[in-house]
């Protein structure tokens, strides 16, 4: 079976370009950006983000090299398509969001809502008295007065955004506005102006204004949300500080832009500060708060030689850091990547959306001409079909349907981020929602990962040997064996001829000797006569130990049994996820008394044990072939093949590089209930998109007919139109109040 991600991992690994577009409001604009850019020479994919207002683009790796040619192509083509396009970076989105250019954009579009609804007021109310509601009317010229500004200067954004998808032989929803409007205020100012002076017929004005004021309103609401919802990647971005103090080799300090550090500089960071990139402590002691980076409420502290992260915030002591990572390669700008690039991904069901939105507006229009034929040519109702057909067109505009998706998206990783949780893309977040099991790594993963070594069969000779072995070694066990060599004063010797066999064990020579230490089934592969070390077996099965035995020139000759505690969480995670009916296992190399063990006093049911590194994706596809949809959760270079395979993968951020790439979502803390945090809010992610596409689409499937039969006027239908739009954006917004199952994890 071929890994779940695959396409995905290749997608991310080819050379990408994102752009800024503007103009979009609906998911036909979405469309149509995306086949005007799928044209462009050199462009393999583009998917474009009604939320964000962004287009991401992967490049032909042959084209990569021509990135200026592929832009300046890409930006033209959108042009084509009706819209303006430059290219996005996150500083410009930054500056751009803080500029006071955009808040006074921002005031301006309240001010225009507000003289928008106040000039429709008095046409609704003159609707009231056409309806027989009070005697006084307005004079039709005062009523064209009041309507005149709301549609030629208020709605003249509208106006032009329709003109320009027009004029590129498409349909969007300013079309479906602009068309219907003007039909309503032109009939409404033929019906006025064929009447005598002093005679105030009724007319539609009122339709048109306040279709225009509730388009206008729902567009300003948009843009306040889609604000917010942006605010976890902004947030991100504040984080890193503009100024560093940089030390020189006097100790004396220069304080220097932060962009201009490269790693192996020395700076000082003190009291309250932010780090400026990621490093490691050289002197002094405090605690750093890293809440914002990965969700720890609890302050970490640090000493010489721990790590920092680049925006957490330094506690009471000063210290002295070298810097390791800067720029892009810093652990705050991979997460802000990392975000940005899940938000600006598509699910599956939005690819579904799309699809349906790209021939959505072309068959409004049609059933709009339909409505107006029949109601005209078959009822003999001219005037009724108008109204009719504009009902049709205005209830029918597809916002709602183009931000269903993405704005339920871009909530919810930004509440992931948060939490702790980097969501790789949205068909990760789709994945892990429909996850029924959960496999668990056991070492580093279910247990702290630093095992102890508890007990030798053998004495110094054996700890000796061992220690010589496991000094070439990077596995988990090789530190414990040798820390107690520390402790207990024994010498680590030369070896020779070292070998590494993956699930096995490791071997080489010394003093002469072939040596050699591994698994019980390295042991029983090789025909070696278990029978001096058959106690300490038995003791290390009984307490559900990890053992490791010792050979030297073919015959067994000591025992080391090791312990890893749980961690913390790990009972509460297997809990929650059990809670939230999904079943749990564990998959490991480690011998199955151990992992038996450990399953059992955390909950488990589901034991694979002994699974070679090569092994572990096919457990996990097996899994898979019994009908599960597998989350795999893991921290080694030897669990990638597995996160790769899982439905869903789930990486240790303090795990291999490996073991990150593979995955779908990142643990950012090695915290286990992290796993059913990630899952409830896939949950509750897909649960808002799902919510949001019903809204969307009963007021287009209910409103339609409605207004095709007359049931419906302009100004309902306009405020049902902004309403769904509101209702879809404020019910993503409800993301962002989610909360990990069990409280912080």
């Amino acid at each position: 079976m071929a890994p779940a991600s695959s396409d995905t991992r290749a997608t991310q690994m080819a050379p990408a370009l994102d752009l800024k577009i503007v103009g979009m409001t609906c998911a036909s604009c979405v469309g149509r950006v995306e086949k005007a850019l799928g044209r462009v020479p050199g462009v393999g994919a583009a998917s474009v983000n009604l939320a964000t207002e962004k287009a991401h683009l992967t490049l032909d790796p042959a084209s990569a090299r021509a990135g200026g040619d592929v832009l300046r192509a890409a930006v033209a083509g959108v042009r084509a398509a009706g819209y303006e396009a430059a290219l996005w970076s996150p500083e410009a989105e930054r500056a751009a969001a803080q500029s006071a250019e955009a808040k006074s954009a921002l005031a301006r579009d309240r001010r225009e809502v507000v003289l928008a609804i106040g000039l429709s007021l008095p046409l609704v109310a003159d609707m009231f008295a056409h309806w027989g509601w009070w005697s006084s009317a307005l004079p039709g010229w005062l009523a064209l007065a009041f309507a005149a500004p709301v549609q030629f200067w208020l709605g003249a954004r509208i106006h032009a955004a329709g003109w320009r998808a027009l004029r590129a032989g498409a349909g969007n929803m300013e079309l479906l506005v602009a068309i219907g409007t003007n039909a309503a205020f032109f009939l409404s100012a033929w019906l006025i102006l064929s009447h005598p002076p002093g005679h105030s017929p009724h007319h539609y004005l009122e339709g048109a204004a306040v279709v225009i004021a509730l388009v206008r309103l729902g567009k300003y609401l948009e843009a306040r949300a889609k604000r917010a919802a942006g605010e976890a990647v902004r947030a991100l971005l504040a984080l890193a500080p503009a100024k560093a103090r940089r030390l020189a080799e006097d100790g004396t300090e220069a304080e220097i832009a932060a962009d201009l550090l490269a790693p192996g500089d020395r700076v000082r960071v003190r009291p309250g500060e932010r780090f400026p990139a990621d490093g490691f402590v050289l002197a002094g002691a405090s605690e750093v708060d890293e809440a914002m980076l990965t969700g720890e409420s609890r302050p970490v502290p640090k000493a010489p030689g721990d790590a920092v992260v680049g925006g957490s915030i330094n506690g009471t002591g000063a210290l002295d850091v070298e810097i390791r990572a800067t720029g892009s390669e810093t652990t705050l700008a991979r997460i802000v990547a990392l975000v940005e690039g899940a938000q600006a991904t598509k699910p599956q069901i939005q690819r579904l959306v799309d699809k349906i939105s790209a021939v959505f507006v072309p068959a409004v229009v049609a059933f709009a001409v339909a409505t107006l034929l029949v109601r005209w040519l078959g009822w003999g109702d001219l005037e009724g079909g108008i109204v009719a057909a504009v009902t049709v067109l205005v209830i029918a505009c597809p916002c709602a349907l183009g931000l269903a998706t993405p704005t339920a998206i871009l909530v919810g990783t930004g509440a992931a981020a948060r939490a702790g949780l980097l969501v790789r893309d949205a068909e990760a977040l789709e994945r892990a929602a429909g996850v029924s099991l959960v496999a668990f790594d056991k070492t580093g993963t279910l247990t702290e990962g630093h095992p102890r070594l508890v007990a030798i069969d053998g004495g110094d000779d054996a700890l000796r040997a061992a220690a010589a072995l496991q000094s070439r070694s990077e596995h988990p066990l090789a530190r414990a064996v040798l820390d107690a060599a520390a402790t207990r004063g024994v010498p680590v010797p030369e070896l020779a001829d070292f070998v590494a066999r993956p699930g096995y064990g490791v071997e080489g020579r010394l003093d002469g000797a072939a040596v050699a230490l591994g698994s019980l089934r390295m042991m029983r592969e090789r025909g070696l006569d278990l029978a001096p070390v058959e106690r300490a077996i038995a003791d290390a099965e009984a307490k559900g130990r990890t053992l490791a035995l010792l050979a030297r020139d073919g015959a067994v000759a000591g025992a080391l049994a090791f312990e890893d505690a749980p961690r913390a969480n790990a009972a509460r995670a297997v809990a929650a996820l059990r809670e939230m009916g999904v079943a749990v296992a564990v998959i490991s190399g480690d011998r199955h008394a151990a992992v038996a063990g450990l399953a059992a006093a955390l909950g488990i049911e589901r034991v694979h044990a002994e699974v070679l590194p090569a092994d572990k994706a096919r457990a996990v596809q097996a899994l898979r072939a019994d009908g599960e949809a597998v989350g795999m959760v893991g921290d080694g270079v030897n669990d990638a093949p597995a996160l790769a395979a899982a439905d869903a993968g789930f990486a240790m951020g303090s795990g291999s590089e490996a073991a990150i790439h593979a995955a779908g979502i990142t643990l950012l803390r090695p915290d286990p209930m992290l796993v059913p945090a990630a899952i409830d809010l896939a949950r509750a992610t897909a649960g808002r998109v799902r919510e949001n596409l019903f809204w969307a689409f009963v007021y287009n499937v209910a409103g339609i007919p409605l207004a095709a039969l007359g049931l419906l006027s302009p100004a309902i239908a306009g405020a049902a139109m902004a309403f769904s739009s509101f209702c879809v954006v404020t019910n993503s917004l409800r993301l962002a109040k989610w909360k990990p199952p069990g409280g912080t994890p």
